[in-house]
């Protein structure tokens, strides 16, 4: 299913919005520092309940909303994924250890295959 590309324009309430929410974080990580002699219990309570506020305010803004839309999207298309059966999710893995290890090798020895020529042959530096 093909979404529609919908332009929208940021209108003053939808930027104070973000600007409220903007706030609210700072707000709250200044709450969680400034009341250090309260307990972390009142810390981590302030910290949290402002970052929640944030987090509501910007969800109702029109950014929020098309956040969520992506995510939901997103999520559909998750869904369509066809994920591989077990007996070949372990095949696939199987054969990239293999490249893997493979490569390794071949890098390992072009190196010292290297290092033996320019350092032994060409410049004569005996290790």
């Amino acid at each position: 299913m093909a979404t529609s590309q919908i332009q929208t324009v940021n209108t003053g309430v939808d930027k104070a919005k973000l600007a409220t929410a903007s706030v609210l974080v700072v707000a709250s990580l200044a709450a969680f520092y400034l009341l250090d002699k309260q307990g972390p219990l009142v810390q981590w309570a302030a910290l949290l309940l402002g970052l929640a506020a944030a987090a509501g305010v910007f969800f109702v803004s029109e950014t929020g909303r098309q956040l969520i839309a992506f995510g939901q999207d997103a999520w559909r298309e998750v869904k369509k994924v066809v994920w591989p059966a077990r007996k070949e999710a372990i095949q696939i893995t199987v054969y990239v250890f293999g490249f893997v290890l493979i490569m390794a090798l071949f890098l390992w020895l072009t190196d010292k295959t290297l290092e033996w020529l320019f350092y032994d042959l060409i410049l004569g530096w005996k290790k």
